[in-house]
């Protein structure tokens, strides 16, 4: 198979590194006290910010885990999902690629016929790739 220039044009584009508005996320949580959310040019950067975040919470720095890490952030999601025996915690994702991605993504983590187990679950939080916090509480 041989590549014309355009095709090998848009074959560069594709391997391009992330916009210069790109940045990285972290998400640290210490379960039943506290979590953070991290940005960063780099990834180490994010993952500091998360855990620090995390310890001004109330946690102790050994009880904040890092659960969610993108180097490029995209849009990110976080859902609180609770347990019909009572027990609840948080899904993030991160690298989501258009806005609209989170809203999507609730009707499969949030689908009762596939997770029956599930009393609540619902979009708890939204982060534009600039980092911007997309609902307020």
């Amino acid at each position: 198979m041989i590549l014309r220039p355009a095709a090998l044009a848009v074959l560069a584009l594709a391997f391009v590194a992330a916009p210069a508005t790109a940045q990285s996320i972290a998400i640290a949580q210490a379960p039943e006290q506290s979590s953070g959310v991290g940005f960063g040019t780099t990834i180490e950067e994010a993952i500091a910010g998360a855990k620090s975040e995390c310890v001004a919470g109330g946690a102790m720095a050994e009880d904040c885990f890092v659960t969610t890490a993108c180097d490029y952030a995209g849009w990110t999601a976080d859902f609180f999902v609770q347990h019909t025996e009572g027990n609840h915690w948080h899904e993030t994702f991160c690298g989501l690629p258009e806005e609209g991605s989170p809203q999507l993504m609730e009707q499969v983590v949030c689908d009762r016929e596939s997770r029956p187990y599930l009393l609540e679950c619902a979009l708890v939080q939204v982060w534009s790739p600039e980092g911007t916090a997309q609902m307020e509480w």
